[in-house]
């Protein structure tokens, strides 16, 4: 399946957005949505399938570190869900355990601090996503 592919990380507060082509298998941060509204935030959604012409969704499934399901999971599901129902486009879910750990480090190594990591840990941990995901494809 050729194309390109967005990811995001989805919080209540920011949503971090990444992508990739299928072709290079390399994920980029793109962005982090936030907004007063769902509403607000699937515009801005909206916008960036506009811009990218995704053939695939990614959206990253939170869990426990023993793979046990809690709240965030259920809205994660329910977002991914909204996500197929709204764009008509195909949505994977991803483990993303350790996700955010994994960004935290790589924000580190880049020496990224402050109010910059805290807007670029949201876009690193939905590259992550989508990095896993593009793994998981060639395998």
């Amino acid at each position: 399946m050729a194309g390109y592919v967005l990811a995001f990380d989805f919080g209540e507060v920011r949503i971090g957005v990444a992508g990739g082509s299928t072709e290079l298998c390399l994920a980029s941060p793109l962005t982090t949505i936030t907004g007063a509204s769902n509403d607000d935030k699937f515009a801005a959604i909206a916008k960036l399938i506009a811009e990218w012409q995704p053939s695939q969704l990614v959206v990253g499934l939170p869990s426990h570190l023993d793979g046990t399901e809690h709240e965030m999971s259920r809205l994660a599901r329910t977002f991914a869900n909204r996500l197929h129902g709204r764009f008509n486009l195909p949505v994977a879910l991803v483990d993303e355990r350790l996700t955010s750990v994994e960004a935290e480090e790589l924000l580190s190594e880049a020496q990224t601090f402050g109010k910059k990591r805290k807007a670029a840990l949201d876009q690193v941990a939905a590259m992550r996503i989508l990095q896993v995901w593009f793994d998981q494809q060639g395998a």
